[in-house]
C-alpha cells in the first residue's frame, strides 16, 4: 500500500477540514468548536465526529444551532471507536488537507494557519502540532534539545500525537487510514500509522507554530474508560501489546511485550497503594489476550472504492 510520491506539493492554499472526534463531552466541546470557529483565518468546514449516545440539552442547542447555521457539519457515530471515528472524518472531509484535535483544546492564534504553511514549505505528508500539557503550562522550553510534543524547534519527527496533526487526506486513504483494531482508549495508533507512512517514503514534519493546550478534561473522551492505575479493565493495556504485536521494525518487541506486564506495577502509584497490584496485572493479562485476537484477526482499514 505504498504511495508513489514521498512529497505532496501545494502550489495554492490547501482547502482545510478541521475534524474534532468527541465522545462525552458537552461544555468543553462547545468551548473548542467556539475557539476553532474564532481562528483567523479559518478551517473551510469544521467536522465534528460525535459518538456520544446523549447530549446535555445546552449541547445539543448549540450542536444543531450552528448546524443549521451551516459553521459546523455533524457526523453522528453509534459505536465509540478513536479510529473508526477518524477514519469516518477522513472519508467524509471534503478538503484535502485535514486537521485532527481533540474535544478539549484550545488552539493559540494562527493555528491553521500555521499547519498549512508547514505542510507548503515542507511537503510533508503529516504535520505534528505543539501540544502542551496542563503540567507544561508556564514553562520555558526553549533551551531544550530532545525532542518532546511540547518543544519549540521545528524538526523532522518520527512520531506525532492524536491531539494535534493534520494530514493530506489522500494519503491517509491510501494507506488504509487509522487501523480500527486500536480499540477503547487506542493507546499507540499513531506509532503505527506513523510506521506506515514511514514504509511508503512519507514524513512527519513537527510544527511549533501550530500550538495547541490540551486541556484533559477529567469527565468524557477516553477518560470514559477509567483511570489506567485503578482499573481492572484492559483498555488502556490491549493497544501498547496490538502495536508490539505489529511493530515488527520495533526492537526486543516481543521481550517488550513480556516485560511490561511487571512494568506496569513498578509505579510510585503502585508502591503506595500496592493492593491495586494484582488487579492491574490481570488488567494487562487481559490486554495481552485481547491483543493477540486483533492481531489474529488481522488489522482493520479503511477500504477505498
Amino acid at each position: 500500500m505504498k504511495s508513489t510520491q514521498s512529497e505532496v506539493n501545494y502550489k495554492s492554499k490547501p482547502g482545510v477540514t478541521a475534524a474534532i472526534v468527541t465522545y462525552r463531552r458537552e461544555k468543553i466541546l462547545l468551548d473548542t468548536i467556539e475557539y476553532l470557529l474564532n481562528q483567523i483565518p479559518a478551517a473551510d468546514e469544521i467536522l465534528v465526529v460525535d459518538q456520544t449516545e446523549h447530549h446535555q440539552e445546552a449541547t445539543i442547542k448549540s450542536l444543531t444551532t450552528w448546524s443549521q447555521q451551516r459553521k459546523i457539519r455533524l457526523l453522528a457515530l453509534e459505536h465509540p471507536s478513536i479510529t473508526g471515528a477518524m477514519n469516518n472524518a477522513l472519508v467524509h472531509a471534503r478538503h484535502e488537507l485535514v486537521v485532527f484535535v481533540d474535544d478539549d483544546v484550545k488552539p493559540e492564534p494562527n493555528f491553521f494557519r500555521a499547519h498549512i504553511n508547514a505542510h507548503k514549505k515542507t511537503g510533508a505528508t503529516l504535520v505534528a502540532g505543539r501540544v502542551i500539557q496542563p503540567w507544561q503550562e508556564g514553562k520555558d522550553f526553549r533551551d531544550d534539545e530532545h525532542f518532546h510534543m511540547a518543544c519549540t524547534r521545528a524538526q523532522w519527527a518520527k512520531e506525532f500525537i492524536g491531539c494535534n496533526f493534520s494530514v493530506n487526506r489522500q494519503m491517509a486513504l491510501e494507506l488504509g487510514g487509522f487501523d480500527e483494531c486500536f480499540v477503547h482508549v487506542a493507546y499507540r495508533y499513531e506509532a503505527e500509522f506513523a510506521n506506515r507512512m514511514f514504509a511508503a517514503g512519507q514524513k512527519i514534519y513537527f510544527e511549533p507554530a501550530a500550538c495547541l493546550h490540551h486541556l484533559k478534561v477529567k469527565s468524557g473522551g477516553t477518560r470514559s474508560f477509567g483511570e489506567h492505575l485503578k482499573t481492572v479493565k484492559p483498555s488502556h493495556s490491549v493497544g501498547e501489546y496490538y502495536y508490539l504485536l505489529r511493530a515488527k521494525n520495533e526492537p526486543d518487541r516481543l521481550k517488550r511485550f513480556f516485560i511490561t506486564p511487571l512494568r506496569s506495577v513498578i509505579t510510585k502509584h503502585h508502591l503506595k497503594h500496592p493492593w491495586w497490584i494484582p488487579l492491574m496485572l490481570l488488567s494487562q493479562i487481559l490486554g495481552m489476550l485481547w491483543s493477540v485476537w486483533l492481531y489474529v484477526t488481522g488489522p482493520k482499514y479503511v477500504k477505498l472504492g
